[in-house]
């Protein structure tokens, strides 16, 4: 792939990030997806590649989507498959909540994992812990290993998790073993990205959550030197057959990193839409707005940080698909 990609996909997800951001804590998740999406479709639509999108968005909660098979790009090479979250977190933005993200991932034609969207069991770690932790694996021991690897006590530890009821059971777990729990009410890639950096105050992430999240968290920490493994779990015949039919003949089995994303190359960026323990939301002043950003590529292991500052109105058809008039900004907001 050409490295110049990677800071073309930031212009992707900046669109995304920026168009969703008109949205924060208005109550309206799907205007939100809405938006995003169709940002990011458009700057797509600039990119130098022949992309195809392996992972969507939005099929479980019936959200606009960037659908599985649709080409994005302007149609030459590198030929690529495509991972998206345009909104990774609808309802925290809807809420003005945190972790908000614009997500976008990227491999060599055949290497991203066609995982389809249903849930998957997770464990993630950063890469000091990278090897310690098993899927399989007592809740405890995952946490003893993990506080061996980070020269700490398990008391130190800080685990991430959905707030969620089927997860009732592994919280008591978690507390039980002697470490400290974060729930968050959405947003599971950036948990796990965030335990790959030190200074998010995150070391593992336990959970069930979506399977697309999972590839897109994957790319990340392959980037980043970090570890996801993840089990798929079908609720249906239906949902088992559907994951046979994209080549995944056992869903109990163990999805290991080179499962799910494969190869030496991949390519991940994110911008923040709220503020996070990893990034900054958006920004508006008027005319201008400033997004904090984030890119990756695994075959160098370069992270970038970059911040954006935009002219919004220059921006028009990326930054007003709220329907409010763009007549409105002036240079003192």
């Amino acid at each position: 792939m050409e490295r110049s990609l990677t800071m073309e996909l930031v212009r992707v997800t900046e669109a995304a990030a920026l168009a969703a951001a008109r949205w924060m804590g208005r109550g309206n998740k799907h205007e939100a997806d809405r938006a995003a999406t169709e940002a990011m479709r458009a700057m797509f639509d600039t990119i130098p590649m022949r992309g195809t999108v392996v992972i969507g968005e939005g099929e479980m909660d019936e959200a606009p989507m960037l659908y599985i098979g649709e080409r994005l790009g302007m149609g030459y090479p590198p030929e690529v498959d495509v991972a998206v979250d345009p909104l990774e977190g609808t309802n925290i933005v809807a809420n003005g909540g945190w972790n908000a993200l614009s997500v976008v991932a990227i491999a060599e034609r055949g290497n991203l994992l066609h995982a389809p969207d249903m849930y998957m069991e997770k464990i993630a770690v950063g890469p000091k812990a990278k090897g310690c932790v098993d899927l399989d694996a007592p809740v405890a021991d995952n946490l003893k290993a993990v506080a061996k690897a980070l020269n700490r006590d398990v008391c130190d530890l800080v685990a991430v998790v959905l707030d969620r009821p089927r997860h009732q059971k592994l919280i008591e777990e978690i507390r039980e073993a002697g470490a400290r729990i974060k729930l968050i009410s959405d947003g599971d890639v950036a948990a796990a990205v965030n335990t790959a950096f030190e200074d998010t105050g995150v070391d593992i992430l336990f959970g069930i959550g979506g399977a697309p999240e999972g590839v897109l968290a994957a790319v990340a920490l392959k980037c980043l030197g970090g570890e996801i493994q993840g089990r798929l779990l079908p609720q249906n015949e239906a949902e088992a057959e559907r994951c046979r039919r994209m080549g995944i003949s056992d869903p109990r089995q163990i999805l290991r990193m080179d499962d799910l994303v494969k190869g030496d190359d991949a390519i991940f960026a994110a911008t923040g839409v709220t503020d996070g323990e990893l990034l900054q939301g958006v920004r508006f002043r008027g005319i201008e707005a400033t997004t904090e950003s984030i890119v990756m590529r695994a075959k160098t292991g370069t992270v970038r940080r970059i911040i954006g500052k935009h002219r919004l109105d220059r921006k028009l058809n990326l930054v007003f698909t709220d329907g409010l008039d763009p007549s409105r900004l002036t240079s003192d907001g």
